[in-house]
This record gives structure tokens, sequence and C-alpha cells, in this order.
């Protein structure tokens, strides 16, 4: 890590053995770029659209296969397969999926009297479509981790709030939630984190494009570094990367001091 702050303090090519110190010249010409600022945008965009439905999917998916019913198995199953799955895998079948002519996405959409889109071809719909993948392949581990914290919610606190005539809405609220926040919480962080690092589905889908709406700050990184092999400014790039996934945890962690409850 100190080694790559340093190499960021150069003009390293990646190529030679000779470079010069430039000093703050690489993080100067990143923050004086009007391009980088789009590329943060993609990346809180991602981010977002990435987390919250995958930490929320994955919780109403455990509430509905808590249960021991018959078949159960079968469908925790079926729903986790997507992440053991190789993301380049996962991508390749996608990209079939969003052809826009023969594509299951579009056929589904036409069936409903729904206009057919270009996806990963358009500069509106690429981050969705890239969103959606991610989505997709992450919620049946936010499924297993909610599942298992369900199971530990004490019967005995449902049994009590039933006798004093609480609502299953109210179980859920005042019992539930509190009680899986510490694992709402690392979820939100180890998710938001893995979102921070997405590259191999952006390089299947769209190679940061169309006209980089899909260019986030790691793609940014391997654009830099082995792309235009400007290893000095790559290393600044990953560097502010490395910063704001420190700080966004650091935030995570005292905003959850409001609503995480540990028994």
């Amino acid at each position: 890590m100190f080694y790559s702050l340093y190499i960021s303090f150069t003009d390293w090519d990646y190529m030679s053995s000779d470079y010069s110190f430039v000093g703050l010249g690489n993080y100067f010409d990143l923050f004086g770029d009007p391009l980088f600022y789009g590329v943060l945008w993609n990346t809180l965009y991602f981010s977002v659209g990435v987390v919250v439905p995958s930490v929320f999917g994955g919780l109403l998916l455990a509430l509905l296969l808590v249960r021991k019913q018959k078949g159960m198995g079968f469908y925790r199953t079926l729903i986790f397969s997507p992440w053991v799955t190789p993301a380049v895998a996962v991508s390749i079948v996608w990209s079939w999926i969003y052809e826009p002519q023969v594509g299951l996405a579009n056929w589904l959409l036409t069936s409903f009297n729904l206009p057919a889109l270009e996806w990963t071809s358009s500069t509106t719909w690429a981050m969705p479509a890239v969103i959606i993948v991610t989505i997709w392949k992450g919620l049946g581990w936010c499924m297993i981790f909610y599942l298992n914290a369900l199971k530990k919610v004490p019967q005995s606190l449902y049994e009590a709030a039933s006798l004093d005539g609480a609502s299953s809405m109210q179980r859920f609220l005042y019992i539930t939630l509190p009680l899986i926040s510490p694992t709402t919480l690392f979820l939100v962080i180890i998710t938001a984190v893995d979102a921070l690092q997405a590259y191999d589905q952006i390089q299947v889908l769209t190679q940061g494009g169309p006209a980089g709406s899909t260019r986030t700050i790691l793609y940014m990184y391997y654009q830099s570094a082995f792309e235009q092999f400007n290893m000095g400014q790559a290393t600044a790039v990953a560097t502010v990367l490395v910063i704001l996934t420190a700080s966004l945890s650091l935030l995570q962690f005292i905003l959850s001091r409001k609503w995480v409850h540990y028994q």
C-alpha cells in the first residue's frame, strides 16, 4: 500500500524502469479533470443501486424462506447459486439476455406491450443493466446471512408480544428489525465495499461505455494502468478509492450507533 502511494507521486509508465517524481501532480490532474467527477457519480449511482435492493431484497427472501416447509431448501439453493457462479460467466449469460433483437429481456418487455430497450448500448440503460446483474448475483448471499440471523431471534419474544396484542407488523418492526440490525450493518458495509470494487461485470457487459456511462472508479484505475500505461495516475485513483472505502465504512459505523442493537 505504501509503495502504491509512492508510485502515485511519480510518472511511471509501468513498462520502463525510469520515472520522475511529480509530487501531487497526478492528484491535481485527477481532481482537475471533469471526467473524474462523472466517474465518481457513476460509482455512487452503482453503489446505491446495488446495496439498497440487495440488502432489502435479501431480507425479503429470507422472510419468505425461513419457514420450515417442504421445498424451501431447493429454493434457497436456487437463489444462492448465482453467488457461487463466476462473475464473468454470469455476465456472459446476461449479455445474451440483454441482446436487443433476440434477448430474453426485450422478449419479456414486448410481451407486456412495453418498448424494447437497447440495454448495454444505451447511455440511459447501461448502468441499470449492470446493476441488475450485480443484484441478481448477490441477492442470495444476503439472504443466507438474514436466514441465519432470523433463526437466532428468540421465539419467546414473539410469544410475549403476541400475548400483549402486538400485530405481525409491530412484531417485525420492534423485535425482528432491531435484533437483526447487526447483520444489516454487516451486509451494508460488505456490499458497499464489494460494489466499489466491481469490475468483471462492467468489463464483460459494457467495457465502461457507452460514452463512459458505466465507468466507475475501479474501472478508471484499470484503464489508466493497463490501457493508458499511466501507473502514476492509476495509483492516485487507487488511493482515492481506498480513502472513499475507509470513509464510507467509518461513516456507516458512526451512523450505526443510532440504529444497530446488540443483544
